[in-house]
């Protein structure tokens, strides 16, 4: 059996951004088991109803990408109690035109970091409402609201030892998931 083919899109367009180093690290994790591309969504334009009609290439691109995986996990960072701006514009282009959008039947999973005891959870809910709009069935056990201290990645990049098997097992429990819920293409 081929390995499922994994998208990881990070919500923050930040440099430094820790979603991004636990994604990175998430990825390792299950390395052996799937394919895994971090899909990027900086270079997306604001998305515009008008562009319906001639969807902007970079779109195009990001769609197909999207359109190729078996799985999508999103690693969101927080802004305001809600997603960050960059990733609700990915999920709103990646949507459109009408009926043409990439993301239905694509199994999700959830997951964020930020340096707050909530973590990620007021975020993680928002986008919960919107993957349930956009027909994409999302794992929901369990929840992964992590609050980065240090070591949580470790210099060289991996998960570190206090959080090694709780996200060892998520990652397993993602992929599952994936498995479970296999998308018509």
């Amino acid at each position: 059996m081929s390995k499922p083919q994994i998208g990881i899109i990070v919500g923050s367009n930040s440099q430094s951004s820790i979603n991004m180093q636990l994604a990175k690290a998430l990825a390792r994790l299950v390395s052996a088991d799937a394919d895994i591309e971090i899909i990027d969504i900086t270079p997306l334009p604001f998305y515009n109803r008008d562009d319906d009609v001639h969807t902007p290439k970079a779109f195009v691109d990001f769609k197909a990408k999207v359109a190729s995986k078996d799985g999508i996990l999103f690693v969101t960072p927080e802004h305001n109690r809600s997603i960050p701006a960059p990733l609700k514009n990915a999920l709103d282009g990646g949507s459109r035109p009408f009926k043409q959008g990439a993301w239905n039947n694509i199994p999700a999973g959830i997951i964020g970091t930020s340096t707050g005891g909530p973590a990620t959870s007021m975020a993680q809910q928002h986008l919960r409402n919107i993957l349930v709009f956009l027909d994409m069935p999302t794992m929901a056990q369990p929840e992964g609201f992590i609050q980065w201290k240090e070591g949580l990645v470790d210099a060289d990049g991996n998960i570190g030892e206090a959080s090694h098997q709780f996200l060892t097992g998520w990652m397993q429990k993602f992929l599952a998931w994936v498995a479970l819920h296999p998308r018509k293409k």
